[in-house]
């Protein structure tokens, strides 16, 4: 090819070779730097809509995770408040059994009814006061509770249960016991049995609706888990791949800019011919 002034092919040449260059170096310092291989869509259509819809799915179960996790706490604060109910019907019985011998005279029964009514009183007023946020737990008012557990819509991604469990003292039948005589304290025993097989089965109902919710969190930490790993086979960066595409174009971004300003002093080398 003979010399010419006007077009400069070769200078033509090492421009687009650093171009194309210069554009490695830029998308492999953007991978790197913000963690994922698809820098736009052009990269890879197909595996960004992929990964998109995994991140979705994974942002999903995480809030589904902590519906989870708040349905639990509610739970649990539930059977809290039937614990100390329980302590105190347990405690109620000792009263009775004691008040209904006659080891013990009038004056010591009347102690003895004076606690009597007052726990009565706390296990009325705990059932009533007992709740998660602006729900009351205990008093019979709660009614359905439906919790979102799951990524998608649908009845089969949320878990409902009753929460109209009422352990007020009226319901229980232990308001206007009395352990003021020994009659009253042998009636007594029979109606805080009664009251405790109550309270057990209301227990027994929150232990199993517990145990379904915390299989449902271990199912959701798995998925989270899967999700998460076939997401980053799809779109995270492998650094040790970029970091060796950075170097790879850097150098030859280098070399292409030497070869560039040897190319630009061709026209030159024509100029000396015809001086």
């Amino acid at each position: 090819m003979g010399l010419r002034i006007q077009t400069n092919m070769a200078s033509i040449s090492a421009q687009k070779v650093l171009s194309k260059q210069q554009s490695r170096a830029e998308h492999a310092s953007q991978a790197l730097a913000g963690g994922s291989r698809i820098v736009k869509a052009g990269d890879d259509a197909a595996g960004l809509a992929i990964s998109e819809s995994m991140r979705a799915q994974v942002k999903g179960m995480q809030m589904a995770r902590t519906n989870s996790f708040n349905a639990v706490s509610a739970i649990q604060v539930s059977e809290g408040g039937l614990n100390e109910v329980s302590n105190i019907l347990v405690r109620l019985r000792e009263l009775g059994i004691q008040a209904a011998s006659d080891n013990i005279g009038e004056k010591e029964r009347s102690f003895l009814d004076l606690e009597a009514k007052n726990i009565i009183e706390e296990a009325d007023r705990i059932a009533k006061t007992t709740v998660f946020g602006d729900k009351r737990l205990l008093d019979g008012s709660g009614g359905k509770q439906t919790y979102h557990v799951g990524p998608n819509g649908g009845e089969e991604n949320t878990i409902s249960f009753d929460l109209s469990t009422n352990a007020t003292a009226s319901e229980l039948g232990i308001d206007g016991l009395s352990v003021g005589d020994k009659d009253s304290a042998k009636d007594l025993l029979t109606v805080v049995d009664t009251a405790m097989q109550k309270v057990g089965e209301m227990r027994a109902n929150f232990g199993a609706i517990q145990n379904r919710l915390e299989t449902t969190t271990s199912n959701l930490d798995t998925q989270i888990e899967n999700l998460s790993a076939a997401k980053s086979r799809i779109s995270d960066t492998d650094v040790a791949k970029e970091s060796s595409e950075l170097a790879s174009a850097q150098v030859l971004q280098q070399a292409a800019v030497s070869v560039l300003a040897q190319a630009n002093q061709f026209p030159g080398v024509a100029l000396k011919l015809i001086s």
